[in-house]
C-alpha cells in the first residue's frame, strides 16, 4: 500500500476587527481588555474609526498608538469632508511617524451644524492626495456598500463612486455589515465587471441588542431583513435570547461570504469581544 500523503493544511481566512476611540478612561481601560481578548484570533489588522470632521482624532491616534505597541498592524480611519491639503499633509506625516502602514480612507461627515467645507469633497479625492504625497507608504482601504450608499443617486452612480476610489488607487474594500450575502455577491460580481479586482472583504456586526441595531441601521441605510426584524422585536428585553438568536443569524451569514469567497472578515466590535469571539468560535477562525 502507498502511504497516504498528508493534505495541506487550508489557508487560514483572515480577520480583522474594528473599534471606536472610547470616551473616558474607564472606557480606555475597558478596551485595552477586549483587544487581548480578541488578539488570541490572531487578526490582521484593528482599525480605529474615526468621529465626524476629525472630533476624535486624538482619541483615534491613541488607540492606534496603542494597538502598534501591543504589536499588533493598526490601520487609521481618515475621514477628509472639511479638511484641507496641508492639514492632511500634517496628519499624514504624524502617522506614518508612528509607525501606521495602513488607511481606511472616508469622505466622511461634517459635525452638525457645521456647513460643507474643506478641499475635499469626496472619498476619491482623498485616495489620490495620499498616493501623491505619499506613494505606496500606506495599504489604503476604501469603503464599499453592497445596498448601495444611502446618498447615492443610483445604484449605479454608487458603483461608479466605488471604481473612481479603486482607480485613485484604493488597494483593498471594507463593506458596510448587512444581512444579505446575495447582496454581497452581487455587489462583488458587478465590480468584477467593471475590471476591478481589488478584494471587498465583508463587515459583520454581530447582534449584541435589538433597538441599537435597528437604530444603527436605519441611520446607515443597512437593511435588516423583515424575518429577523420581526424575530429581534418579537424578543422583547430577553437579551440572552436576542443575542443567541443573533450568533446563529450571523455565524450563517459568514458561512455563505466564506463559500462564496470572501477574501476575509471585518467585525464590528462595538468594543466588546464576547460575540465577535462567540462567532470566531463558531467558524473556526
Amino acid at each position: 500500500m502507498n502511504a497516504r500523503t498528508p493534505q495541506a493544511a487550508a489557508p487560514r481566512l483572515p480577520v480583522s476587527f474594528e473599534f471606536f476611540p472610547p470616551k473616558t478612561a474607564e472606557g480606555v481601560d475597558r478596551l485595552r481588555t477586549v483587544r487581548a481578548q480578541l488578539y488570541q484570533r490572531r487578526p490582521q489588522f484593528c482599525s480605529v474609526t474615526y468621529g465626524a470632521g476629525g472630533s476624535t482624532q486624538e482619541g483615534t491616534f491613541a488607540a492606534v498608538r496603542e494597538i502598534l505597541a501591543e504589536g499588533m498592524d493598526a490601520a487609521s480611519h481618515f475621514s477628509c469632508i472639511g479638511a484641507t491639503r496641508d492639514s492632511v499633509r500634517a496628519q499624514l506625516a504624524e502617522l506614518k511617524a508612528m509607525g501606521v502602514r495602513r488607511l481606511v480612507a472616508l469622505r466622511g461627515d461634517l459635525p452638525s451644524g457645521y456647513g460643507v467645507g474643506g478641499e475635499f469633497h469626496y472619498a476619491s479625492d482623498l485616495v489620490a492626495f495620499i498616493r501623491a504625497e505619499t506613494g505606496r507608504d500606506f495599504h489604503i482601504e476604501v469603503a464599499a456598500y453592497p445596498e448601495i450608499h444611502p446618498q447615492a443617486r443610483s445604484a449605479e452612480a454608487d458603483l461608479q463612486a466605488f471604481a473612481t476610489k479603486v482607480r485613485a488607487g484604493a488597494d483593498s474594500a471594507i463593506t458596510q455589515y448587512f444581512f444579505n450575502a446575495d447582496a454581497y455577491q452581487r455587489f462583488v460580481d458587478d465590480v468584477r465587471r467593471m475590471g476591478l479586482d481589488v478584494p471587498v472583504v465583508p463587515g459583520i456586526m454581530p447582534i449584541l441588542g435589538a433597538t441599537q441595531l435597528m437604530r444603527f441601521s436605519d441611520a446607515c441605510g443597512a437593511e435588516i431583513p423583515r424575518w429577523i426584524r420581526l424575530r429581534l422585536q418579537g424578543f422583547g428585553d430577553d437579551t440572552a435570547s436576542i443575542r443567541a438568536f443573533g450568533l446563529d443569524v450571523v455565524t450563517r451569514l459568514c458561512e455563505q461570504l466564506v463559500q462564496a469567497g470572501a477574501p476575509g472578515l471585518h467585525f464590528y466590535t462595538m468594543n466588546q469581544s464576547a460575540a465577535t469571539l462567540a462567532l470566531c468560535e463558531r467558524l473556526g477562525l
